[in-house]
């Protein structure tokens, strides 16, 4: 079994890219919110991380949380809102900083012999991101490092492996904090690296193994990167018991249901395609408020995807390709989350099935499912497609959707991104896709005035979607794009770009 560390999160938006870092170090790791903690077993985990926080320990109902069996035990890191709590538990004194310490800094003392700063350079850059300081530390708390501002920058627990940085290594502006975390994972928590694609190929077709037996599995495939990477892991360890279903809802894209269908077939995949646009568009008649249009999207596919489940005889399992961040987003630090997207995999599905669940790939991250996907030959072609979302161009059709707007949806869309493919501009773009508004405007077409549909393009650059910027795609390109569009797809006569980041907006428009 791989070696761990456990990493407490207390809210901050970083915790996830300390995970991806340790990730990236071939060290496994898992996060869980401060109040729902795990029963800390020392044999299972070589050492603890506390993140960041939104909040401050100054708060009266600041996040607490006891460190009595961890401290002196194992390792433990505290970074930034972590390394002010150990601080303030211990009698230290944390005050709000007079100036708002957040952005770039540089270290200008570094004790060399401490284990987290061997090798660190002088003024090495450091990201820092707090509202408040520690002032004055306990007294067997010793400062490993400084900038010209924060005295306590860094610092460790006399007598215990047990460290607490005020800025953040885990962001790619910290130069060396990837070489910080290496120090406290490999060099103090005495990992080994050795958690890689290929032996996560390996763990798991053979604990699917163990786990379904001769059992058969079901999985609903949708032709992205998640279902397709859990298909053939499913695949590799039970063969044909695995029966996917693949199911055209009408709002794919242009030629999608065909060319995925053909894909899937040179995966030695045993799938099975459904054609149920027509019940998908009877459903949505009239329905416009988005989440309405979801649901009514996820009613209907239950019903065609239970109906032929039961074509599946003595079925056990249902397979899904639920990721990481879904598993982390479903309990947040203040409990279960309020709202869970409810076209999140194929979720709904009716109690009666009574299908067991099997979920090959909810402990990695996307880039690692890339990566999964790469050590078992899957094509590009579907390893780096864009995400798409479940209720596909239904939620891209501002109103309600008709088959007329989802045939001119699917055409912009189609010369939008063949163009960022021809343009190599597609693995640039994390995510692209056309939204079809509910707005017509007046245009000039030969010497007639027209009076037809705007539709606006959306293409954004993100790790995991969790935050998105716009791309600044070239204005030649984008003019040519526009050009084609207006000039090939009849009932568009305006095209607009979406230049919106995530927050404060998202991604989809619904």
């Amino acid at each position: 079994m791989a070696d761990k560390i456990l990493i407490y999160d207390f809210g901050s938006q970083y915790t996830q890219l300390i995970a991806r870092r340790v990730r990236e170090l071939n060290v496994y790791c898992e996060i869980f919110p401060y109040n729902h903690t795990p029963r800390i077993d020392h044999t299972e985990y070589k050492g603890v991380i506390l993140s960041g926080s939104p909040h401050s320990t100054l708060e009266e109902e600041a996040p607490n949380f006891d460190v009595s069996d961890i401290r002196g035990k194992m390792p433990l890191l505290g970074v930034c809102y972590g390394a002010q709590l150990l601080a303030k538990q211990n009698g230290g004194k944390i005050e709000p900083s007079k100036i708002r310490e957040y952005g770039r800094a540089n270290l200008s003392y570094i004790n060399h012999n401490s284990p987290l700063m061997k090798g660190i350079p002088e003024d090495s850059q450091v990201w820092m991101s707090h509202g408040d300081t520690i002032l004055e530390l306990p007294e067997n708390f010793k400062v490993i490092a400084s900038t010209s501002d924060v005295n306590v920058a860094a610092y460790r627990i006399e007598g215990e492996e047990t460290f607490g940085l005020q800025f953040h290594p885990e962001v790619t502006h910290s130069t060396d904090g990837k070489m910080m975390l290496q120090d406290f994972i490999v060099g103090v928590c005495g990992c080994k690296q050795d958690w890689t694609p290929e032996s996560f190929v390996d763990s798991t077709v053979r604990e699917l193994k163990e786990k379904v037996g001769d059992d058969k599995v079901i999985l609903g495939l949708s032709g992205g990167v998640d279902s397709s990477v859990a298909a053939v892991l499913l695949h590799k360890a039970i063969g044909e018991n695995l029966h996917c279903i693949f199911v055209d809802n009408g709002l794919l894209r242009k030629d999608e249901f065909s060319s995925v269908l053909e894909s899937y077939k040179g995966m030695g995949l045993n799938v099975k395609g459904v054609n149920a646009a027509e019940e998908f568009y009877k459903e949505l008649e009239g329905v416009s408020e988005p989440e309405a249009k979801r649901k009514a999207i996820g009613k209907v596919f239950v019903d065609v995807f239970e109906r032929e489940s039961k074509l599946v005889e003595n079925a056990k399992w249902l397979g899904q390709g639920t990721i990481y961040p879904d598993v982390i987003e479903s309990v947040s630090v203040k409990g279960p989350s309020a709202t869970i997207k409810s076209h999140h995999n194929v979720g709904g599905l009716p109690d009666y099935m009574k299908l067991q669940v099997v979920e090959p790939l909810n402990t990695l991250f996307k880039d690692e499912v890339r990566a999964v996907g790469h050590t078992l030959g899957i094509d590009d072609a579907i390893l780096k497609r864009h995400p798409f979302p479940g209720p596909g161009l239904g939620i891209r059709i501002l109103g309600d959707v008709t088959a007329e707007k989802v045939a001119i949806l699917q055409e912009v869309d189609h010369i939008f991104i063949q163009g960022l493919k021809d343009h190599g501009l597609y693995n640039d773009v994390w995510q692209a896709g056309a939204i079809f508004l509910p707005v017509q405007s007046v245009g000039v077409m030969g010497d007639e005035r027209t009076y037809e549909n705007v539709v606006a393009l959306r293409a954004v650059g993100s790790l995991d979607g969790m935050t998105a910027d716009w791309i600044h795609l070239p204005y030649e390109f984008l003019a040519e794009i526009s050009n084609n569009i207006i000039n090939r797809v009849k009932g568009v006569n305006r095209v607009v770009y979406d230049i919106s980041s995530k927050p404060p907006a998202t991604i989809e428009w619904e």
